[in-house]
């Protein structure tokens, strides 16, 4: 059986940067968890960030590859530099997709961390930027694949290929 690493914050634990989750109530994410499959984690959280936490965002439009890569950095809205916190917590994710063999994760749109099609471009304004955040940066790289929670039925579609390619 394929396992998939999923962000904590969709599965309704409240370890977002404002103490709230973002449940998603998705029937694949349903059936995934009774079968066992789902793998929780939170890069932040596992890195040590406190819950609540201010807000984070990778500075001046740069990417999760840029902050892996040392060319930028993740602030807090209070201009504290927690890029090496960001980084931890990635190697952290990775360190367990590996472990488990895992080759598709689930991570939360938007975010410094997770965001995969999307993150904030470091104005803290709401400006949609379109990079990866630096945990979906580095599993990315790492040769999983990543969908955000809008992705669902794409992503239960790889994994159901997934399978076929290397039934049980």
């Amino acid at each position: 059986m394929q396992y998939v690493l999923i962000s904590a914050c969709l599965l309704g634990r409240p370890v977002r940067y404002n103490g709230s989750a973002a449940a998603s109530d998705h029937p694949v994410l349903a059936a995934w968890g009774t079968e066992g499959r789902l793998i929780v984690v939170c890069p932040e959280v596992a890195a040590g960030l406190p819950i609540p936490r201010p807000p984070a965002e990778i500075a001046a439009m740069q990417s999760g590859r840029d902050v892996l890569q040392g060319k930028a950095q993740v602030l807090e809205a209070n201009g504290q530099n927690v890029s090496q916190a960001f980084v931890s917590g990635a190697k952290q994710a990775l360190a367990i997709a590996k472990a488990k063999n895992i080759q598709i994760a689930i991570l939360k749109e938007g975010s410094p961390s997770c965001g995969s099609s999307y993150i904030y471009d470091g104005s803290f304004t709401g400006t949609k930027h379109p990079q990866a955040g630096v945990t979906a940066a580095l599993l990315q790289d790492a040769g999983i694949r990543v969908f955000s929670e809008e992705e669902l039925d794409e992503a239960a579609a790889y994994l159901n290929g997934l399978e076929a390619d290397f039934p049980i």
